[in-house]
């Protein structure tokens, strides 16, 4: 029996449900049996009055199959090439049908879903909120392939559908109706395959209803060709916008964009073969590689809770209190309620509480002039929020957060002051980034409800939260905290107690390598400009500035009288001792203590002209790609110390809090998975060259040499 359903009524109309092995439909080897089939039976099917597509599942049709995609290796581009061309020949026989085909979409219709419906005449989808209509191939690192640039710019013209495509945009129903992607909505499931037949019925006289609008004579895209001015400026300049944003690090955006302006002036099969022609060369790329591993598997695995004790029940916060209302404290207080969750906010003043529950105040104000939140929901999330500066008032809380200045003292005597308070069964969580946690859970009663819960700052706009389990943290407590990130909508990554943890840790070598760096005499600039053509966000003296070189030497201080310095500060020498006299000496302290590496006005940044006169060497010569792979290299070997020590639990952890937490380029796929499309030997040769050239912490751990010596690679 076949996974595409066939079935025909009595008027002729034959309804094609696709009900594939496994929770969804998707673009495998089974969908190309089917498809291939179901095409040949409805060219040979008698009394034909039209078609439907709908979905047995939940989800209409999810997409290709990126285990099959992963396979495909350089050198089997023409192979690959003939695979694609043959199916995506199904979708154009299936337009060139003589009668109308509706695709009723009953859920998420995303990549190679979405380019069915866009291969059928008429698309009706469910007015739901679990319907999701797009293209998000780009953040893949991919391009759709099955005839969705073509179609979707043939669709709507270049200056609409490149938005679309270049940001790989999900509409919900009632947007992707007004965008012109769908036709029409209905409001039940019921309603769905009536108005599909009822359409078909309607239209049985109409020749055109059966003919895509490119396949009509006299067809002109909307928007106009490149004769057009606005389309021809649309054309001329979106190569350099996009090189902007991507600094030439992400082909895929590069490609979509060649795609979609070759469609506007080629035939439209033609066009489809560029579009094949530039989805295979994504296919082997290694940025694809790389970002489909982290983006898709490996956020899913995180996700999904690989690291949560599977054995705990799920559970929910219905209670949280949050110490300190400070910048951290009251990000934390704005996503718990956000999420529905009652918050007690306590500060040491009911003046400094009642200011940091405005935080919320103020981004509710934000987003209602934006229309996307309204006075009720205002007052709704507002409601949740209890500010106070009494202890009592944390009495019940499932989950008490401190967010406090990272004194071990502090953090213990607040402890002792509120731990009473917690619900039975309550955890206590510190957003630490650097503290360890089994020190600070020496002030607990019980310690193993005990947790880190490191959020990252703006807390309303970063993704990752990373757990940090102490030596007596329970699987209980974890499955607790884990859930609460998820309950907040955010992405939990597990890691073990060390000092930096694993986020803190990594970013602080690139830190510091830079910092290594300008007191050898490089240009800040210089590095900072590099840091960004690596993929940086910003650049890493730039960023230093915003997290301030104040706090870098406090933490140093205090670790230093702790006996346990981070080794990537003991490694760098130079670079720390500058810090010390920039913050000590010279009263450079950083961005809000009135300026760091850089000045800072209204007109903008300029470099601090007294640290050019000190530090730089002009005679002093470094490759561009040394200082580059001085600082990729630097966060890359201090991951891989990370799960060598056990201190990462996971690979797919250690990837997915390097982009979402530190800003590790996209294109690398997370500092490990970068290691994998390097090539093992190759990282390890690259580690010699640098080492040899700029100390020994640029040696490979041995956990690589390891890997390689048995056939395997970081997954």
């Amino acid at each position: 029996m076949s996974v595409f359903n066939y079935q025909k009524d009595n008027d002729g109309i034959v309804t094609i449900t696709m009900d594939m092995t496994g929770p969804v439909n998707a673009m495998n080897a089974e969908y190309s049996d089917a498809m291939g089939a179901t095409l040949e039976r409805l060219e040979a099917e008698q009394g034909l009055s039209g078609v439907i597509f709908a979905s047995a599942k939940k989800t209409f049709f999810a997409g290709g199959d990126l285990k099959e995609l992963l396979k495909v290796e350089p050198g089997s581009e023409a192979e690959y090439f003939a695979k694609i061309e043959t199916e995506k020949g199904w979708l154009r026989r299936l337009e060139k049908l003589p009668v109308p085909v509706v695709a009723a979409i009953n859920g998420a219709a995303l990549g190679g879903g979405f380019e069915i419906c866009l291969g059928c005449n008429h698309r009706i989808a469910l007015n739901s909120p679990a319907v999701q209509i797009g293209l998000p191939e780009v953040t893949l690192g991919l391009l759709p392939g099955a005839g969705g640039v073509v179609r979707l710019t043939s669709l709507l013209g270049l200056e609409k559908a490149l938005p679309l495509l270049l940001e790989g945009k999900k509409l919900k129903a009632n947007k992707a109706l007004s965008s012109g992607l769908v036709h029409e909505l209905v409001d039940s499931d019921e309603q769905l395959l009536t108005r599909a037949r009822s359409w078909i019925l309607e239209n049985k006289d109409n020749e055109e209803a059966a003919v895509q609008p490119w396949d009509r004579k006299g067809f002109k895209i909307p928007g106009g060709n490149l004769n057009s001015p606005a389309v021809a400026q649309a054309a001329q300049f979106a190569p350099y916008m996009l090189m902007q944003k991507t600094r030439g690090l992400l082909p895929a955006p590069e490609r979509i964009l060649e795609t979609a302006v070759e469609a506007v002036k080629l035939d439209f099969d033609a066009a489809l073969r560029v579009e094949t022609r530039n989805f295979v060369s994504l296919v082997v790329s290694p940025e694809a590689k790389n970002m489909i591993s982290a983006f898709f598997f490996q956020m899913n695995q995180v996700n999904g809770g690989a690291n949560r004790p599977s054995q705990i029940a799920p559970t929910q916060v219905n209670k949280v209190g949050v110490i300190g209302a400070g910048m951290m404290g009251q990000g934390i207080a704005n996503v718990s309620a956000m999420a529905g969750i009652e918050v007690v906010l306590k500060d040491v003043s009911l003046a400094a509480a009642e200011k940091g529950k405005s935080y919320t105040e103020k981004l509710l104000d934000k987003a209602i002039a934006r229309g996307r939140a309204d006075e009720a929901k205002k007052a709704a999330v507002l409601g949740l929020i209890t500010a106070t500066d009494q202890d009592e008032d944390l009495a019940g809380c499932d989950l008490i957060v401190e967010a406090v200045f990272e004194k071990v003292e502090l953090k213990h005597q607040i402890i002792r002051d509120s731990e009473s308070q917690l619900a039975a069964g309550g955890v206590w969580g510190s957003n630490t980034s650097t503290l360890p946690i089994t020190r600070l859970a020496e002030a607990c009663d019980k310690p193993e409800n005990f947790i880190g819960i490191h959020f990252f700052s703006p807390v309303d706009k970063m993704p990752l939260v990373e757990l940090i389990c102490g030596e007596q943290t329970s699987d209980e407590t974890l499955a607790k905290a884990f859930d609460y990130v998820r309950q907040i909508r955010k992405t939990p990554i597990v890691v073990n107690d060390h000092l930096g943890f694993f986020t803190s840790r990594t970013f602080g070598s690139q830190l510091f390598e830079a910092a290594q760096m300008v007191a050898e005499g490089l240009h800040p600039v210089r590095i900072d400009n590099l840091g960004k053509a690596i993929g940086m966000p910003v650049g890493p003296l730039t960023v230093h500035d915003e997290v301030s070189q104040q706090l870098t030497v406090q933490i140093d201080a205090t670790q230093t009288a702790m006996g346990k310095r981070q080794t990537n500060a003991v490694e760098r020498p130079e670079g720390i001792a500058l810090l010390n006299q920039m913050v000590g000496e010279l009263d450079r302290k950083g961005r809000h203590h009135g300026g760091g590496y850089f000045e800072y006005s209204d007109n903008g940044k300029a470099l601090w002209q007294p640290l050019l006169e000190r530090f730089h060497r002009p005679e002093l010569s470094v490759s561009d790609q040394d200082i580059k792979d001085r600082l990729l290299f630097s966060s890359v070997i201090e991951s891989l110390r990370c799960l060598e020590e056990g201190v990462l639990r996971s690979v797919a952890d250690g990837n997915i809090g390097s982009i979402l937490g530190i800003g590790a380029p996209v294109w690398t796929g997370g500092y490990l998975q970068f290691i994998n499309t390097y090539g093992l030997q190759a990282f390890i040769d690259r580690c010699d060259e640098l080492a040899s050239l700029y100390g020994e912490r640029f040696k490979a751990p041995a956990i690589v040499g390891e890997k390689l010596e048995a056939g395997q690679t970081f997954q």
